[in-house]
């Protein structure tokens, strides 16, 4: 029986500050006998420029992303729901003038897919790894909103053995990051990081989950403003201990 082949998309924030994570995920994957090909000039997807409103800059990345990703073979897997949304959302966006480029979107949003997704539904995983632990998970917010994913990630936390998963009160509020949105409203921002850290501590949780490292950064980050030590995990580095 041939292996399933996949494209690993990266991103900026694994690829620049969290190779550990990237590598985990690289892990998990093997594990299931999946072929991991990592396409060699990886950059951004366009997503912060995007955002930001320079679109011709982000067109440009999106451009380099489908020219990476277009032939390549399998489905492409991303550890990041906020990532895998710009691809298969927003690139119809930049490129609705252009239906040459449209119809090269379109096919390679398609095969993205999200890395708890993948496992899930498409491989049909329900047990990847883990140590037995309290966890408990928040579901990002372009994870759940504009890719529609639910379930997937708490399948695996709900089946490593031993573990406990515990209920997040207002799981599905946001963390306040939200990209440049914690830069350009660092009051409010700050406001809902700390209801989200309040929240967090209150299920005595040992780690919490989360599927985007962006999510993981701004939380950590707070948690060490106020003295305490980082607990938020990716899915990835949980799933990787065994």
């Amino acid at each position: 029986m041939s292996r399933v082949r996949v494209q690993f998309f990266i991103t900026c924030l694994l690829d620049h500050l969290y190779p550990h994570i990237a590598q985990d995920v690289v892990t998990v994957l093997e594990r299931q006998g999946v072929l991991v090909e990592v396409p060699a000039g990886q950059t951004c997807c366009g997503q912060p420029a995007f955002n930001s409103g320079f679109w011709a800059e982000a067109a440009s990345m999106a451009r380099h992303f489908l020219d990476l990703f277009a032939d390549a073979e399998g489905p492409i897997v991303c550890p990041s729901g906020s990532c895998a949304a710009m691809v298969k959302h927003h690139y119809r966006d930049l490129f609705a003038d252009e239906p040459e480029q449209l119809a090269r979107v379109e096919a390679v949003a398609a095969r993205v897919r999200e890395f708890s997704q993948f496992l899930v539904e498409d491989l049909g995983v329900e047990h990847a790894g883990g140590r037995r632990a309290r966890y408990t998970y928040h579901p990002s917010c372009h994870l759940t909103r504009e890719l529609g994913v639910r379930g997937p990630a708490e399948t695996l936390l709900d089946h490593i053995p031993g573990a406990q998963r515990v209920p997040l009160p207002e799981a599905e509020a946001c963390c306040g990051f939200g990209g440049f949105f914690a830069v350009k409203l660092p009051v409010i921002s700050s406001a809902m990081m700390n209801r989200k850290l309040a929240n967090i501590e209150a299920t005595k949780a040992d780690v919490c989950v989360v599927c985007d490292a962006s999510c993981m950064t701004h939380m950590n980050g707070g948690l060490i403003a106020q003295g305490k030590s980082p607990i938020v995990k990716h899915l990835a580095e949980v799933l990787a201990e065994s």
